[in-house]
C-alpha cells in the first residue's frame, strides 16, 4: 500500500515542479490562449498539459524501476505507455499547428497499435455487469480497442475550456477506477493511473480558477488515452465507458451542432455565464437551465455529476 503512495507523491512533485518551471516560459514564448469566460479575457499560459504527462511518465517510470515491488505485468504496461506517449505527442502538434478536427478524430487510431499487438496474449474479453464476460475475438483486438483510444481522448478533449473542469473530472475517473483496480488486483492499471492523478492533482493548483494555466490539447487528450489504455490493459472497460457519460452527452448536443468552433463556451454577464445563442454543448446547456450561472459552480456542478457515475461504477463493480 506504501509503495503507491510514494507514486502518487513522486508523480505529484514532478508535476508540479515541471508545470511551474513551464508557465512563464509558455508565457515568454507566446503560447497563450484567451481565457474567454471571463470579462477582461486575461492571456493564460497554454500547453500546461506537458506537466500532466511528465508527472504521469515520472511516476510509470518509478514503477518500472520498482517492477519486483509491485510485480505487475512490464510489457502491457509499457504498451498502454507507448500509445499514452502517441496521444500526449498528437496533443503537442495540435496545440502548436492546429490540427483539423477530423485528422484530429483519426489520428488515436493509429496510436492504439501497442495495446492492439498485446492484446492476442491478453483477454479479448469485454465484462458487462449483470450480464459477465463476452469474448469479442478479433473484434474486440482490431476494433474496439482504437476506437476505444480514439473516442475516449477525443470525449475528454470536447468537453474542456472552463478553469478546472478537465483536471478536476479527471482527478474523479482516475481516483475511481484507482480504488476499483486497488480492490481487484488490477496491478497494471493501478500503476498507470495513481501516477496520472498525482500528474492531475499537482496541476490543480494552477489550473483552478482563476486558472494560470490551461491544459491544452495536450492535456486533454491524454486524460482520455489514460483511462482508455488502463481499462483495456485492466480489462473494466465498462467501467471507463460508464465515466464517460458526460462527455458522451456533450459529443451527442456537439454534433447536433456540426462541432461549433466558435461561442460554444459562454457569455459574461453580471458575473455569470449564459450561452450565446442556441445551445451548443453540454456546459451552455447547464448555463441555459440554470438561467445564468458563475463559472466556478458550472465547474462544481460537471465535477459532482462526475462524482455521481463514479458513485455507481463503484456500485456495481466493489
Amino acid at each position: 500500500m506504501l509503495e503507491y503512495l510514494y507514486l502518487l507523491l513522486f508523480s505529484f512533485a514532478v508535476s508540479y515542479g515541471v508545470t511551474y518551471f513551464l508557465i512563464p516560459r509558455l508565457r515568454r514564448a507566446g503560447l497563450v490562449g484567451k481565457d474567454v469566460n471571463k470579462p477582461d479575457k486575461p492571456e493564460v499560459a497554454e500547453m500546461g498539459g506537458i506537466g500532466i504527462v511528465a508527472g504521469f511518465t515520472a511516476g510509470v517510470l518509478l514503477a518500472v524501476l520498482l517492477q519486483p515491488t509491485f510485480g505487475f505485468n512490464l510489457i502491457f504496461v509499457l504498451g498502454a505507455l507507448i500509445t499514452i506517449h502517441s496521444i500526449a505527442f498528437i496533443g503537442i502538434v495540435d496545440d502548436l499547428l492546429d490540427i483539423p478536427q477530423w485528422v484530429k478524430a483519426f489520428l488515436p487510431l493509429f496510436a492504439a497499435a501497442p495495446l492492439v499487438a498485446l492484446s492476442g496474449a491478453g483477454s479479448t474479453a469485454l465484462t458487462i455487469p449483470f450480464i459477465g464476460a463476452i469474448d469479442l475475438g478479433l473484434i474486440y483486438i482490431f476494433v474496439l480497442i482504437p476506437i476505444g483510444i480514439a473516442v475516449a481522448s477525443n470525449l475528454t478533449n470536447m468537453l474542456a475550456g472552463f478553469n478546472g473542469l478537465e483536471t478536476g473530472n479527471g482527478i474523479i475517473i482516475f481516483a475511481t477506477m484507482a480504488i476499483l483496480a486497488f480492490s481487484h488486483g488490477a496491478i497494471e492499471m493501478l500503476v498507470l493511473f495513481i501516477p496520472m492523478l498525482g500528474g492531475l492533482f499537482a496541476f490543480l493548483f494552477f489550473n483552478k480558477y482563476p486558472a494560470k494555466v490551461f491544459p491544452g490539447d495536450v492535456g486533454n487528450l491524454t486524460i482520455g488515452a489514460a483511462l482508455a489504455a488502463g481499462v483495456i490493459v485492466g480489462n473494466f472497460e465498462t467501467a471507463g465507458a460508464i465515466l464517460l457519460v458526460p462527455y458522451v452527452v456533450d459529443f451527442f448536443i456537439k454534433l447536433y451542432n456540426k462541432f461549433p468552433s466558435r461561442e460554444w463556451w459562454g457569455e459574461f454577464r453580471d458575473g455569470k455565464l449564459y450561452p450565446v445563442g442556441k445551445v451548443k454543448g453540454f456546459a451552455q446547456l447547464v448555463m441555459q437551465k440554470a438561467g445564468g450561472i458563475s463559472e466556478k459552480n458550472l465547474v462544481m456542478f460537471f465535477i459532482f455529476l462526475e462524482m455521481m457515475f463514479g458513485l455507481v461504477v463503484l456500485f456495481l463493480y466493489l
